[in-house]
């Protein structure tokens, strides 16, 4: 899983109890801050629109804008151009004047990118866009400017894209239902995206000529040893969200462990199964369609890969509780997962809560080692992989962008457009370090106090 915000760091803004105010308000954009605006207007929406965008964007983004009447703004350094198609991509942003916004339009097709999108979301993270309170200061002037130009209106739909789940957040249903929303996409999307490796987390590039997958069997091979799986042949080892079975069918090949893999998505297993018998490995790695709250059994390790996302911080000590009972004394579980300072729900007005993962959440690391702490686990090992997320997300969108027709004809150009938006921006997060990623290491101590771990780290590399 990966997830940033990815216009600005500040959080999205919330329209849902501003919509009367949105449609009655009016207001003068000559009152706006910084209404010079960008230098080079042409045509009549783009005069309209002017003041307004550099009271959002400030007088000096590097961005070129194009309207529906041809009319266009034109900055001296641009990194790309923004366009925007109809009407409506400004309708969508005066109802939600953030990252959901911008997002909707894009994915709809009123606004497209010329250009790098890493570039434009790093400009606009850049930007001094305006949030909270400042927002409401704009919103008569951009709705006034909207009423000009012919994109005043009620709400428009959401793309169908859109997940709109219901039921109780983390529960079995509900959280069923989110993981097909993301999962369920296709499997042979997938393939395009993450390549042969088909491994949708954090890869570990050992050097600057890593390819992705290489350096997604390096990351399966840390996760081995910091668990233990090279000390011993046969270790049973189960792995919570096993995705399509790459963790798993590692274990099994190169340290001959017995691996129980468990998911909630009926494609994932399929695919998994499929996997684990051309590797030749379907007497050693069983792949279950099972909820981590229905687990059973005894194992000596667990990996927990891009998994405790989903679960939610009010769960976490569920989870890992869980994950402690069926673990025997000197067992060890890796928790790998993408953190957040003070910790994030993915919510309404986040992009990437609603069409990429929906009920995601980051927990702080430091939350999880707590958690895993009230569990019974003694916490060994914390590291960071912050830098070789952003490098593994660039190498997805990489793949897309190769792979852009096939990908477009599987799942149409809508779903296409949201994984490349969403691995764009979470690149850039990872990069300036607005998310992060961790692995935490805890081993189950006997009563005695042996933790079963070797003295040094030296054979984990």
């Amino acid at each position: 899983m990966a997830n940033t915000r990815p216009f600005h760091k500040e959080g999205a803004i919330d329209m849902s109890s501003r919509t009367q105010s949105a449609q009655t308000a009016t207001g003068d954009v000559s009152a706006l801050p910084n209404s010079a605006g960008p230098p080079h207007p042409t045509g009549k929406v783009a005069a309209a629109v002017r003041p307004l965008i550099a009271g959002i964007l400030g007088p000096n983004a590097p961005i070129d804008f194009e309207f529906w009447d041809g009319s266009t703004l034109r900055t001296d350094r641009p990194v790309a151009t923004l366009k925007l198609r109809s009407p409506d991509a400004l309708r969508r942003l005066i109802w939600m004047p953030s990252e959901l916004g911008l997002g909707r339009a894009y994915i709809a097709g009123d606004l497209d990118v010329e250009g790098s999108l890493f570039d434009v979301v790093s400009a606009l993270r850049d930007a001094k866009v305006p949030t909270g309170a400042a927002v409401w200061k704009l919103l008569p002037a951009a709705v006034s400017t909207a009423r000009r130009v012919g994109a005043l209106g009620r709400p428009l739909d959401p793309p169908p894209e859109e997940a709109r789940l219901k039921g109780w957040r983390h529960s079995l249903g509900r959280d069923a239902r989110a993981v097909t929303h993301h999962y369920d996409v296709g499997n042979d999307f997938y393939r395009v995206v993450l390549g042969p490796s088909m491994t949708y987390s954090c890869a570990r590039f050992t050097n600057a000529d890593t390819t992705l997958d290489d350096a997604q069997a390096a990351k399966h091979e840390l996760v081995c040893r910091k668990l233990g799986l090279h000390e011993r042949r046969g270790v049973r080892l189960l792995d919570v969200g096993c995705g399509w079975g790459s963790m798993a069918i590692h274990a099994a090949v190169h340290h001959d462990a017995q691996v129980v893999g468990i998911t909630i998505s009926p494609s994932q297993a399929d695919l998994a199964r499929k996997r684990a018998a051309e590797a030749g490995v379907s007497d050693r790695v069983e792949i279950r369609l099972q909820d981590y709250r229905l687990l059973q059994g005894e194992f000596d390790a667990i990996s927990s890969v891009g998994m405790s996302e989903h679960v939610g911080h009010d769960k976490l000590d569920q989870y890992f509780g869980t994950l402690r009972s069926v673990l025997v004394p000197t067992g060890r579980l890796l928790n790998h997962a993408i953190s957040s300072v003070g910790g994030s729900k993915l919510g309404r007005t986040s992009f990437v809560g609603r069409y990429v993962f929906p009920d995601g959440e980051l927990v702080d690391v430091g939350q999880t080692v707590l958690a895993m702490e009230r569990a019974g686990f003694e916490i060994r090992d914390v590291e960071s992989l912050r830098e070789h997320y952003a490098r593994t997300l660039r190498g997805w969108v990489d793949n897309l962008e190769a792979g852009w027709d096939q990908a477009v004809e599987l799942v149409g150009e809508a779903r296409a457009k949201v994984w490349r938006l969403y691995m764009s921006g979470s690149a850039i997060g990872f990069e300036d370090g607005g998310v992060a990623i961790h692995q935490v290491l805890g081993a189950v101590p006997t009563e005695g106090g042996d933790s079963g771990m070797p003295t040094t780290r030296i054979d984990w590399n």
